[in-house]
């Protein structure tokens, strides 16, 4: 499975929608082709970015379906899409997502249990969830915030690690302190962290992290895969001084570059990819009313695409 799933940078996916709000599936090829284009290791379709929660089952199947058709092998696919509150719809929701032929099926982990209950319950959810699916299907999990936050606790990734069937955790906790617990308890295991927080993302791959997952890989993904690829240069002690502190330079650009995502996600990122990129994509969002991108967020969109310019006339060899 080493190939399968890469280290380095993965994309979580947006959805183009049209202007009568339906998925625009001429615009996710495009979307795709330009992810590959600037060297990701693979693709998160059918997240939180996706808009995965105000999309149908039958959109969440189709979104996936497309996305490995137009990957075409270049690069993996993972994919979620369960929604449901009640896990024997979930199990219908991951089964339908798994034919699809996606690499890895994404477990949401605030799925598995309510706010108020705890680990066991999480667990065992998981395992009816594990006794249903295809036990060749691999599968992974992901933090996600919405509709609330549910950090695993070491102990749940370690139990999670043990059956063998997981791959790719990503990892929402942007502490430090608690991914090298967690990367303690994996060691050694079938599992894999990406982080998705660039203020701790280059230290979190010096403690053992496969690479990033995140949002911004939808503004810069070329800087994410630059800076992932570099830091293995680093491990393998094939770096110069002077190299090193532009990684950590570049880190640091990321970081601060990160709090764009602050302002109006993903509306901002879809003017990106349509103003700057030049691609087929329009602002439509079923989360946000497009009209809501101000011109002072759009200028944030364009002055961060000139800074990300001269960061990248300095790095390139």
């Amino acid at each position: 499975m080493e190939n399968r799933f890469p280290g380095g940078s993965w994309p979580v996916m947006l959805t183009p929608f049209t202007e009568d709000n339906k998925i625009d599936y001429d615009g996710l090829k495009e979307l795709v082709d330009w992810y590959i284009k600037n060297g990701v290791s693979g693709m998160f379709a059918v997240c939180q970015s996706s808009e995965m929660f105000y999309l149908s089952l039958e959109e969440r199947v189709k979104y996936a379906a497309k996305t490995v058709e137009f990957a075409a092998g270049r690069v993996p696919v993972i994919a979620s899409g369960h929604v449901s509150d009640k896990i024997e719809d979930q199990i219908t929701e991951l089964n339908e997502i798994a034919k699809t032929g996606v690499d890895a099926v994404i477990l949401i982990t605030n799925r598995l249990a309510k706010e108020d209950e705890d680990d066991s319950v999480w667990i065992e959810n998981c395992k009816k969830i594990l006794e249903n699916m295809d036990p060749n299907v691999p599968l992974g999990f992901y933090e996600c915030p919405y509709p609330y936050k549910r950090l695993l606790t070491p102990e749940t990734i370690s139990w999670c690690a043990s059956t063998g069937r997981f791959y790719f955790l990503k990892d929402t906790c942007c502490d430090i302190a608690q991914i090298r617990k967690k990367l303690e308890v994996i060691e050694g295991s079938n599992l894999k962290l990406y982080n998705a927080n660039t203020t701790t993302l280059l230290e979190s791959m010096r403690e053992g992290a496969a690479g990033f997952c995140g949002v911004m890989d939808n503004f810069h993904p070329q800087l994410y895969t630059w800076l992932c690829e570099h830091y293995k240069e680093e491990k393998a002690k094939e770096i110069t001084e002077d190299e090193l502190k532009t990684l950590e330079k570049v880190s640091d650009f990321l970081t601060i570059a990160s709090l764009i995502e602050r302002q109006y996600y993903p509306v901002n990122a879809k003017y990106h990819l349509s103003e700057v990129e030049g691609l087929h994509v329009t602002l439509n969002s079923r989360t946000k009313d497009k009209s809501g991108l101000t011109e002072t967020f759009k200028e944030e969109v364009r002055d961060l695409n000139e800074l990300t310019k001269r960061v990248e006339q300095k790095i390139v060899r």
